[in-house]
């Protein structure tokens, strides 16, 4: 082998090793479905960064360049899972659960709220996620606010929630199982309508690898909802990680209404091993780490903020994780498992988060020349 091909050849057997253990070192403390769960979170990872599949970048590409290549391969990807996860619902009601919550007040101001806050620091849940595996420090820290702001969310659901909020409606309960899937196709196919409008000439349909990304993506999301029994999602693992992280300093949340929960407070006491949204999460930072490095072995991204800029991201961050906690998910737990599990909340959401996403957008260009230093670029 040419000599200078030995340190990309070490570097990615060390990866691939590194996973290998991860996932029997996974299989070992915690079990099978464990182990399963972890490598559908590193698929998620994977794709997501590998192959460039997201949310907050397609949605300001649509609205500020007319490019729906990234939006439409959103829509592909929840169509394609809807068409195997309502019959799966149907078929298995009592051992699988779509991403079913009620829609209220609360829950749409912080859709609106999550999607303004998503495209100020260019990334939503599953986008903080990959930005931290990447190296990017920023996306690191805002993941830290992230893990915060969903914990301090959860304290305060009931409260939010109280202030009114309808029955939980399904498509399946609105229209039949049969029926409500042809709603949510429907819905979907429309939504794909205005894109293909809005969007220039070139920039309407997905190229060969984002369709591709897209059913891996529909794949994975099936995987996830057969071994979890639960549809994909991200906030509540990172709400889980902050309660622990709070337990483990001596604070008593047995009083709370969230976690003093039976199925919380149990999930609380447990590894994080055996909780699937954690092990998915993981298993996305994990596989965003393993594909930068499988390119090139870049050092952490640091940006050129000022310090109190970084304050900025923290809270951000936060900002991010409040606001999709009481909105009942972000973009992965409420947009595209919602639509495609018959969530009503799902279209609701996505509605009030893609008007707020417009304001983020607009927001971002004066907060940058406040965030960063004179002369530096975004």
């Amino acid at each position: 082998m040419h000599s200078g091909n030995s340190p990309i050849f070490v570097r990615r057997t060390a990866l691939l090793l590194f996973s290998a253990i991860l996932v029997f070192g996974t299989f070992a403390m915690a079990g099978p479905r464990s182990a399963a769960m972890l490598i559908v979170g590193l698929g998620f990872g994977c794709v997501l960064e590998g192959m460039r599949f997201g949310f907050t970048g397609p949605w300001r590409a649509i609205v500020t360049e007319r490019d729906g290549r990234g939006l439409m391969a959103q829509l592909f990807a929840i169509a394609l899972t809807a068409v195997v996860a309502f019959p799966l619902l149907a078929s298995h009601p009592d051992e699988l659960n779509g991403a079913y919550a009620p829609i209220g007040f609360a829950m749409l101001v912080a859709a609106f709220v999550f999607g303004a806050a998503m495209q100020v620091v260019m990334g939503c849940g599953s986008g903080t996620l990959v930005n931290a595996g990447s190296g990017n420090a920023i996306g690191l820290i805002a993941l830290l606010g992230f893990v915060l702001g969903s914990f301090l969310g959860s304290l305060h659901l009931a409260w939010w929630t109280s202030l009114g909020a309808l029955p939980v409606y399904t498509l399946q309960g609105l229209f039949g199982n049969l029926g409500g899937l042809f709603v949510t196709l429907l819905g979907l196919a429309a939504i794909g309508l205005i894109v293909l409008k809005r969007a220039r000439p070139g920039m309407r349909l997905p190229r060969r690898g984002l369709f591709v990304a897209a059913l891996l993506i529909a794949l994975l999301a099936t995987l996830n909802l057969v071994i979890a029994g639960q549809s994909w999602g991200v906030v509540y693992g990172l709400g889980l990680w902050g309660a622990k992280l709070v337990s483990a300093v001596g604070v008593d949340l047995s009083s709370s209404d969230f976690w003093g929960a039976p199925a919380h407070a149990q999930r609380l006491q447990q590894s994080l091993l055996t909780d699937v949204t954690s092990l998915s999460n993981i298993g996305i930072i994990v596989g965003a780490f393993i594909i930068m490095r499988w390119r090139s072995s870049p050092g952490p991204q640091v940006a050129a903020l000022r310090p109190l800029s970084w304050l900025a991201v923290a809270l951000a961050g936060i900002v991010l994780g409040y606001s999709a906690r009481v909105a009942f998910g972000c973009n992965v737990g409420a947009f595209f498992s919602g639509v495609s599990t018959g969530s009503l909340h799902g279209w609701a959401w996505f509605f009030a988060a893609f008007a707020g996403s417009i304001l983020g957008i607009r927001l971002r260009p004066r907060l940058l020349q406040t965030l960063l230093p004179q002369g530096a670029t975004q």
